[in-house]
């Protein structure tokens, strides 16, 4: 079942300050409450942004909602 992984576009370059990931998968055992987990980026500038779950505590992990912080670097050419 693993690893897991999803892409996301943004359609301008961005410098992204901190992202926030709302999800089931288990960064640490919690018997399925959703979790918040927190990430703050220094310096983290971005097109695309991969993520790869490569375990969990269950078979499979189910992320609800991803939220960027950041402002516009550059539209795409």
């Amino acid at each position: 079942m693993f690893p897991q992984e999803f892409i996301i576009f943004f359609h301008k370059h961005v410098k992204i300050e901190r992202l926030v990931i709302q999800s089931y998968f288990d960064l640490v055992h919690t018997e399925g409450q959703l979790q918040n987990e927190e990430i703050v980026a220094h310096d983290g500038y971005a097109t695309y942004l991969r993520f790869i779950i490569i375990s969990a505590f269950d078979h499979f992990a189910s992320v609800h909602s991803i939220s960027a912080d950041g402002t516009v670097v550059s539209g795409l050419v």
